[in-house]
């Protein structure tokens, strides 16, 4: 056993022993979109910072803090914050919160971000349904040796994306005529923004948006046998014929603004979907 795995182990216990709760069902909220999961009835919260080995959110709107409750008689657990690549941590602490869920028998994981659109029919508010991602990172938390009990050496990827819960989301979405997209999310390691360049060249290579989170976890989640629903709040749009400067301020703005879209999305899905 890897010294990542017993920390992950000794996490999990932790939470379990202090909540009473495996909950099934995760939620890992993105940027500006803290407060999505207001639905879930708390009943136990964690501040990352008072739970053993767990790594500590840097980043604005990214509360740090773990929610375990209920919903439609299912149990949720609510992770408040995720880590990036670009505040200095390593693949392996990015996915840490992963490698906990797996070992806390969690088996469906919800993941909402901010993320830039790459498409002129876009606009900011939509939300996209993640179909596919291109890691454009560098990295990969499956580098190194790998830890059997976690799942294979070479997982594959060819449905990273559970096509159900996106088909479900997407359907969900139309029905309360919110503005559905769905497409390819690129990750980058960040956290600068995009060139003009940079973006015509994650057009020209099939993505339709892009933001600095989300792949690491799902590949994580793919090793860990996770099925994953991923969903990205476009922020902004990117025309590099006509480029114009964004600011973080304005992409929270746009993020929060679309929480109740985004809720109401989560919420149907989970009353929906059957726990395996």
């Amino acid at each position: 056993m890897n010294k990542n795995r017993q920390k992950a182990i000794e996490t999990a216990k932790y939470i379990v022993e202090n909540s009473g709760k495996r909950p099934k069902t995760a939620i890992l909220t993105g940027t500006g979109l803290k407060d999505i999961a207001a639905f879930v009835d708390v009943t136990h919260e964690f501040g990352y910072a008072q739970i053993p080995h767990f790594p500590i959110s840097t980043v604005q709107t990214h509360l740090g803090k773990l929610l375990i409750g209920n919903f439609r008689e299912k149990e949720i657990i609510v992770f408040q914050g995720r880590f990036h690549l670009y505040e200095g941590y390593c693949p392996q602490e990015v996915v840490y919160p992963v490698r906990v869920m797996q070992e806390m028998g969690v088996e469906t994981l919800i993941l909402s971000n901010a993320s830039g659109g790459l498409k002129p029919s876009f606009s900011p508010g939509d939300i996209m349904v993640i179909t596919d991602h291109i890691n454009l990172t560098g990295e990969n938390p499956l580098a190194g040796i790998n830890e059997e009990n976690w799942g294979i050496r070479f997982p594959d990827m060819t449905d990273a994306y559970d096509r159900k819960l996106s088909s479900l989301s997407e359907k969900i979405g139309k029905a309360q005529h919110f503005s559905i997209k769905k497409g390819v999310y690129a990750g980058l390691k960040g956290p600068c923004l995009e060139t003009p360049a940079e973006v015509r060249f994650l057009q020209i290579i099939g993505a339709e948006a892009v933001g600095f989170s989300t792949v690491q976890e799902v590949i994580a989640a793919v090793h860990g046998g996770i099925r994953v629903l991923g969903l990205s709040t476009i922020t902004n749009v990117h025309d590099p014929d006509n480029p114009r400067p964004s600011t973080v301020d304005e992409i929270i703005a746009v993020a929060e603004s679309t929480t109740p879209k985004l809720e109401t999305i989560i919420k149907q899905v989970i009353e929906k979907t059957d726990e395996r």
